[in-house]
């Protein structure tokens, strides 16, 4: 019996990869052995950057609001004390863009917790 050898999976599954490697530089783009690790590391970095952007971005959010706080007189940590305290269920983003776009609002919002 002839040994059988799926082929047409075999090629499929290549041609997959090498369509994620579109764009890459020299022959990460077109040889099979370089694209595939290349794809598997850019794998990596994507899952790990996903991960990452949530804590940058949480980041940005405390600077905004600690920006927008101290020019009230009050610092981050004070100000998230008493708006927990009054009882004031506003997220880090909404406070972050209230503090940068609308300067009124917060403004408000932190003399109601004074």
């Amino acid at each position: 019996m002839p040994r059988s050898v799926n082929s047409v999976a075999k090629r499929a599954r290549r041609k997959k990869v090498l369509k994620q490697a579109k764009g890459y530089w020299g022959r990460r783009k077109n040889v099979w052995t370089v694209a595939k690790n290349a794809v598997d590391k850019a794998m990596q970095y994507s899952y790990r950057d996903r991960r990452n952007k949530k804590r940058t971005f949480r980041a940005l959010w405390i600077m905004r609001i600690n920006a927008g706080a101290r020019q009230h007189g009050m610092s981050y940590s004070k100000f998230m004390g008493k708006l927990k305290s009054n009882n004031i269920q506003l997220n880090r983003k909404v406070l972050a863009d209230l503090a940068m776009n609308h300067p009124e609002a917060f403004e408000a919002i932190v003399n109601k917790v004074k």
